[in-house]
């Protein structure tokens, strides 16, 4: 039976549209000047691979920024604008809940830590339909790795089996998802993965698409 539905974040329920000039405008915000030798630094460690997921602040204060946090604060205000939030999320959510199904979401917080996307699920108008918001660097795991989904479902009082996770990532998200024992939907509305062979349980190309899934399931003797 039913009980959860979980989203992933990024490309999931927002998309982010990278953009060189406000990148830059967001450096500027955060060290409070112009710095073209910050930003070439920046961007061979964060946009590299050298990075290893430490977290942002301790890589900005290696970078020099001399607050890391409020960097992280004022960066974010500029590029907020570059979210784009699903326009059906919100009644999406709703139309779970009205079933009696609870939601949450389970993601990767990287750069930006789980206080952050925090703050974003507020601003978007998202936290009050989210019963769980499970970030990895709150959690100490990363997707797909299977204690943060685990967390959600103690968070939450479900078996993983009651749950369908809905995401874009066929590793991190459905691969994950499925190794503890949750089914999965691909989410197919700002992006196609096609870098795994991984199979999900269902694709979703529009919110009406999980609501229908949904749907199914709740007619399933399983």
């Amino acid at each position: 039976m039913l009980e959860a539905v979980l989203f992933d974040w990024g490309n999931t329920l927002v998309r982010f549209d990278w953009d060189e000039d406000v990148g830059v405008a967001g450096h500027r915000a955060g060290l409070g000047r112009d710095d073209a030798e910050f930003t070439a630094r920046w961007r061979e460690l964060i946009l590299g691979d050298a990075h290893g997921y430490r977290p942002y602040a301790e890589l900005l204060a290696e970078l020099g920024a001399e607050d890391p946090d409020a960097f992280i604060d004022r960066e974010h205000e500029v590029w907020r604008p570059q979210y784009a939030v699903l326009a059906s999320a919100q009644a999406l959510l709703e139309s779970l809940r009205d079933r009696g199904l609870k939601t949450g979401i389970v993601a990767n917080s990287w750069p930006d830590p789980g206080r952050i996307l925090r703050a974003d699920a507020e601003a978007f108008g998202l936290a009050p339909l989210l019963d769980v918001l499970v970030f990895s660097d709150e959690a100490g795991a990363r997707k797909p790795a299977p204690e943060i989904f685990l967390r959600a479902c103690s968070e939450l009082g479900v078996e993983p089996a009651a749950v369908l996770f809905v995401g874009d990532d066929l590793v991190a998200d459905v691969q994950g998802a499925a190794s503890v024992g949750m089914r999965t939907v691909e989410a197919l509305w700002f992006r196609a993965d096609d870098s795994a062979e991984i199979e999900p349980d269902f694709q979703a190309f529009t919110a009406v698409d999980v609501l229908n899934i949904v749907r199914r399931l709740a007619r399933s003797p399983d």
